[in-house]
This record gives structure tokens, C-alpha cells and sequence, in this order.
């Protein structure tokens, strides 16, 4: 790719790497992310029944599948265009947050980058035009040492003069706004959207570009390309942008739920954006948001809604019909419905607890990707007048985990914290305990914080359980799945409460008659990471040991270091680097490391460029000063989500002898 110097992608052939065909095989594997060619014959899917996520095609109702690109940079997402000559997806070199979007014809040929080459840059998929000429994506632009020198002082509207193509510019007002703050050149956190033609035969389009900006994503455009359905803003307070592209502004405006980043689609004429959307509500609904003829809002009504759950997934397998999955304490509950409002909903019975995707697959029907507490990450096959059937290239149940322990199935739990908030969470009880026989048990945090615990099969949680130790996964405050109060209730000092829910959790834990006080640990990734770090030195006494993983030991440092764009996102939840300095100082663990009184194990990977592995770093060495058991583990050729299949297990098994030897006083013999 060579870029101009305004940053935009150009694509780039690369070689071909697709591999043979394949069958599939008894090893545990997943397979997930579908999406399909326009007649629903084939689909393209990630898989890592390789070691590492990689993109895969094959026919939904037979077990031959095709390998179509063999390099080992892990696949994140994938699209297959509308009129079936590409398929676009996402990989991480080296495992980092600095992604490409790359294409490659269904036969495994043609294979090229489209966005993100650039050195420092990093970039996702948008949607593709309804004709499948061209692919939207969104390039994060390199800044600092990163940033192209011949980018520094130029604009981007100049920049374009020196293409051969045509741009379009749709928010040039904002840029400008933008140019007058920073007239040296583009500040940290540029997002810019473009739209590409993976055949290289036209210029990029430039659709939107935003100055520090959190997130910026184009989800879908009207056949005749005159608005465009953004998505943008930080975790906490995403919104929906419907885009006019005559006049290059904004005709509406709404909040849009957090979760999945397609949040919606227009109506084949253009009139109606249908939205997952909790606009001035407590739970994500389905809405329809009227337009007229210029796009100007026309009326704004729920289409859709269910007391007390939130709409975590919205596809539209046909233009009259959208599929919607409900998510119900964090089991997910699938059902189709008319978007004209003709007859009821109509449920789809799942074979599995979780909807992680849903995507159309022409006449065939549509595709869901599962997972559940008892398998693997597997692909169904929806017809129209039929049960899903799974995809024979997805694994079995029974080729879950090798014969001998079958996988744990959780049971929900609702603590209470200390203010009187309920909490949700699963927990896991190790083979062969009986009731009234309290356990040694990890509480294990997610990340976010507005991710969710969901009854998932986690080869972690099965390692631990494996060594007779019980897991409990609650969602504190700030989680999703429990309404926009639940989600908000950790901002600002709110996350002290956040930091005392894990004492509380472990409390009911305790007093349920499952753990034993006195055998408790916690670890966690990411956000979990961090507030596994707090725990530890706010309630030095509860804990036995911790394990942190990719977390941020001091959030002023992370501020520092990390992704600009994340940096813009993060300030919303955790509190300003400037104007809450005070606050962040007094949430670091790090500023409370004279507190830690056991042994701590630290886990990164080594390209994490979300959270630096120096948050690791820190922690270990101020432990060690203090005399303290502290080791770290830095992960070669990973970055903030581990995804090679052997540092998968490599981590797995560090974390469990970690864990058990702490808490029983035993390590398993390697």
C-alpha cells in the first residue's frame, strides 16, 4: 500500500496463501463469525482448528472447508461483499491492536490490503456499499514517532489534490474545527473513514474524519449512497449518526447501545434506519427511525422491546425481516420478526446458551454463531422453514474437551452489594465437590468494564476446575446486560463501589456455603486485570494471591501509553487524564502498593499496545521491593487478547499451577 499523504489506503496485492481443502477433525476447535455470499452456497468463517483464528470458506451443508490464508496473523472479522467477488476481513500482526483490513477473492486468490499497511496506523471493517463496489473502512492514523513524515503538516482536503480520484469530504466543518485547535498538523486520535475499491480501479473515497476521536465506524449506506449510518463515540455514551452526504452534516443524532458495533441498517428506500438503541431508555430496543426525503428526522418509535432485557444483536436476514437476540441475565434468546409489524415474533430455539452472531445467508436462510457452556464457538445453519442445523465443519459437543471431564455447566447468581445494588454473575463448581463442602474458589473479573460474564465454555475456567478449584464470575457494576444505570453506576468515584463489589461477591460466595473464606483468590483480564490489582490493595485480607492480566496498575500511565483513540474512550469511564488527575491517582493501585500483601502474578502480551506491558511491569517490580512473590510472564507475539493456540495453553497452565499452588498448596506435575 502506498498512502498519500493524507493517510488514505490504497490497496496493495500481496501473495496468495490459501491452503487446501479440509475436513474437520475430533480436536477441540471453534469456528465463528460467519458471513455468506449473496445465494447463501458458501460462507466464510473464522476458525482456529490451526492454533490461531484464520479465515476459512466452505459450503454450510457439507464438511469440506478451504483454508484461505494460510499466514498465521489472527483474523478478527469478516465480510463477504454483496455482489460475492471478495471477502474482506481483519487481522493482528503479531497479535497487536494495530489491525489491517485485507481482501481476498473466494477462490483464495487476488489476496490484498486495503487499509492499514501504514506503520503505527491500525484499521476495521465498515460496511460495503449495497452494490459491493467498494468497502468502507475506518483507519486509525499513526501519530507521534509513527506518523509518515510527509503527513506532518499537511491537510487532508490539500492532501487529495494530488490523487487521480474524486473525494468527498463529510466533515469538513469538524476538520476545520479541528485544523484551527491543532495548526501544526492532525493531533493524536485521528479516525478517519473511507470508502475503498479493492480492485484499486478508483480512488478512496473519504466519507468522515474525527480529531480525537474514540471510535468511528460506518455500519451501512442507502443504495443510492446519500446518507451513511455512523457510529461513534466512547464506551458508555455510543451514538447513532445518520449522515447526509450532499450537504456534509449530521440530520440525526441518538444514543446507540454498547455490545456489537453493527447497530442497525436503513430500509431499501432509505426512509427508516432501524436501530439497536437504548435512546432514553433503561434496556436496548429495536427502533424505527423515520426520514423524509432529505433525511431529516420524520418520527422515532420502538419496533421492538422486551421488559428488562437488552437487545444485544441485530441483523436483517431479507430486507421485510429482522433477527434479533434478547439477552435474558446473559443467556441470549433469538427470535425473527416482520419489520412491517405483520404477525408475531417467531422464536428460534437454540441448541446453546449464547448468540454471538447473526448474519443472512441469502435463500438459505441466515447464520447463527453459538456458544454455550458446553461446547466450543460453532456455526448454524437457519432455513427458513426449518431448526438450525450446525455446520458440519464445526466441532461436536462431544469434542469439546477430551473424554473423561465433561464441561461444567455454571449456575446463575445474584449477590448483593454492600449498597443494596444487585449483582449478576455464574458460577462454576469443581467436579466431585458436594454441597456444604466449601471450596477453594478464584473469582475471575471480565474486562470492560461494560463487557459481561455469559454461560460460555472457557478453557481457562475448565483448567482451573480441573485442579478441584471452584470459579465465580460476577458482573460488578459497570457491567452490561443489567440496564444503562447498571452500566453507569461505576463512573467517576462510582468505581471505589465497583472495587468493593468484589469484595462483596466473594462474601456471597462465601456465605452461599460454596468457597472457603480462607482459600479465595481473584484474577482478571484488561479492566479485570485492573480491578483485580484494586481488590488486592483495598481489601488486602480477603485474598490468598491474584493473577492480573493486561491490566492497568496505574491509570495515569495508561493514559500515557496507550491508543490515542482508546485514551478517548477510556476518559469517559475511568475520569479525565487532566481534570481528574486526583481521582485516577487515588484509583491506582499504585498508589496503594504499600497495601499488597501476597503473592501477585502478572500476564501480557508482549505487542499489547491497548495496555502497555510497563503496567505489568510496575506492579512486579514495586512487589518484589516490597519483598513480596511476584513474577510476570510477558507473552511473545501476542498482544491485548491472547490468540495463538500454544500461549493460550502456555498461559492456561501458568494460571492454574499459579492458583493451585497458592490456594492448596499443591502444583500439578508438568
Amino acid at each position: 500500500m502506498t498512502p498519500g499523504a493524507s493517510g488514505a489506503p490504497v490497496p496493495e496485492l500481496l501473495a496468495d496463501t490459501a491452503g487446501g481443502r479440509d475436513t474437520p477433525s475430533a480436536a477441540a476447535h471453534g469456528c465463528w463469525y460467519p458471513s455468506a455470499d449473496p445465494l447463501g452456497r458458501q460462507v466464510a468463517f473464522i476458525c482456529d482448528r490451526g492454533g490461531v483464528p484464520q479465515l476459512w470458506a466452505g459450503p454450510p451443508d457439507a464438511g469440506e472447508a478451504r483454508l484461505l490464508d494460510t499466514n498465521p496473523e489472527p483474523v478478527t472479522e469478516v465480510s463477504w461483499s454483496p455482489d460475492g467477488r471478495w471477502i474482506a476481513y481483519t487481522v493482528a500482526p503479531g497479535g497487536s491492536g494495530h489491525t489491517r483490513v485485507l481482501c481476498v477473492r473466494p477462490d483464495g486468490s487476488g489476496r490484498r490490503v486495503v487499509a492499514g499497511a501504514v506503520p503505527g496506523s491500525s484499521a476495521h471493517l465498515g460496511c460495503w456499499t449495497r452494490d459491493g463496489a467498494a468497502l468502507a473502512v475506518t483507519v486509525a492514523e499513526p501519530v507521534g514517532d509513527a506518523a509518515p513524515a510527509e503527513a506532518a503538516g499537511a491537510r487532508a482536503d490539500e492532501a487529495w489534490t494530488h490523487r487521480d480520484g474524486t473525494a468527498v469530504l463529510l466533515d469538513d466543518a469538524h476538520a476545520a474545527q479541528s485544523r484551527a485547535r491543532h495548526p501544526g498538523g492532525a493531533p493524536a486520535g485521528v479516525l478517519s473513514a473511507y470508502l475503498v475499491d479493492p480492485d484499486g480501479a478508483r480512488s478512496p473515497v473519504l466519507l468522515a474524519t474525527e480529531q480525537e476521536a474514540a471510535t468511528l465506524r460506518v455500519c451501512d449506506l442507502t443504495p443510492d449512497g446519500r446518507l451513511a449510518l455512523l457510529r461513534r463515540g466512547p464506551r458508555g455514551r455510543r451514538r447513532a449518526v445518520v449522515w447526509h452526504t450532499a450537504d456534509r452534516r449530521a440530520t440525526c443524532t441518538l444514543a446507540a447501545a454498547d455490545g456489537d458495533p453493527w447497530i442497525g441498517r436503513f430500509s431499501a428506500d432509505g426512509r427508516t434506519a432501524w436501530l439497536r438503541s437504548d435512546h432514553d431508555r433503561e434496556f436496548a430496543a429495536l427502533m424505527a427511525l423515520g426520514l423524509d426525503e432529505h433525511g431529516e428526522p420524520a418520527g422515532l418509535s420502538v419496533a421492538a422491546e422486551r421488559e428488562g432485557s437488552d437487545m444485544d444483536l441485530l441483523a436483517f436476514p431479507d430486507d421485510g425481516r429482522a433477527a434479533v437476540s434478547w439477552n435474558a441475565a446473559g443467556a441470549g434468546e433469538l427470535e425473527t420478526l416482520a419489520l412491517d409489524g405483520d404477525g408475531p415474533a417467531r422464536p428460534i430455539a437454540l441448541e446453546h446458551e449464547v448468540v454471538t452472531r447473526v448474519a443472512p445467508a441469502g435463500p438459505s436462510g441466515m447464520l447463527l454463531a453459538l456458544s454455550g457452556s458446553q461446547r466450543r464457538p460453532g456455526i448454524w445453519l437457519v432455513p427458513p422453514a426449518a431448526p438450525p442445523a450446525r455446520t458440519p465443519w464445526s466441532s461436536r459437543d462431544e469434542d469439546t474437551v477430551p473424554p473423561g471431564r465433561p464441561p461444567v455447566r455454571p449456575t446463575a447468581q445474584r449477590p448483593t452489594a454492600r449498597d443494596g445494588l444487585r449483582l449478576g454473575g455464574w458460577y462454576y463448581r469443581a467436579p466431585g465437590r458436594g454441597p456444604g463442602d466449601p471450596a477453594p474458589c478464584v473469582v475471575h473479573l471480565h474486562g470492560g468494564p461494560e463487557e459481561q460474564e455469559r454461560p460460555v465454555f472457557d478453557p481457562l475456567y475448565h483448567e482451573l476446575l480441573g485442579r478441584g478449584l471452584d470459579v465465580f464470575a460476577p458482573d460488578v457494576r459497570g457491567s452490561s446486560g443489567w440496564g444503562r444505570s447498571f452500566v453507569d453506576a461505576d463512573l467517576g468515584t462510582g468505581r471505589f463501589a465497583a472495587i468493593d463489589d468484589v469484595a462483596d461477591c466473594a462474601a456471597h460466595a462465601v456465605t452461599s456455603g460454596l468457597a472457603d473464606p480462607t482459600r479465595l483468590a481473584v484474577m482478571g483480564h484488561s479492566y479485570g486485570g485492573y480491578l483485580t490489582l484494586a481488590s488486592l490493595v483495598h481489601h488486602p485480607d480477603l485474598f490468598r494471591t491474584g493473577i492480573t492480566v493486561c491490566g492497568m496498575s496505574d491509570l495515569g500511565t495508561f493514559f500515557e501509553g496507550t491508543e490515542p483513540w482508546l485514551a478517548e474512550s477510556a476518559a469517559h469511564k475511568y475520569g479525565h487524564p487532566e481534570r481528574d488527575r486526583e481521582l485516577l491517582r487515588a484509583l491506582s493501585p499504585m498508589s496503594r502498593v504499600d497495601a499488597l500483601r501476597v503473592p501477585l502474578l502478572a500476564v501480557h502480551g508482549e505487542h499489547d499496545t491497548n495496555v502497555p506491558p510497563q503496567e505489568s511491569r510496575q506492579i512486579v517490580r514495586a512487589a518484589k521491593q516490597r519483598g513480596l512473590a511476584a513474577e510476570l510472564l510477558v507473552l511473545p507475539d501476542e498482544g491485548h487478547d491472547f490468540r495463538h493456540g500454544h500461549t493460550r495453553r502456555l498461559f492456561r497452565r501458568t494460571a492454574a499451577d499459579w492458583m493451585q499452588r497458592h490456594l492448596t498448596g499443591a502444583a500439578e506435575a508438568r
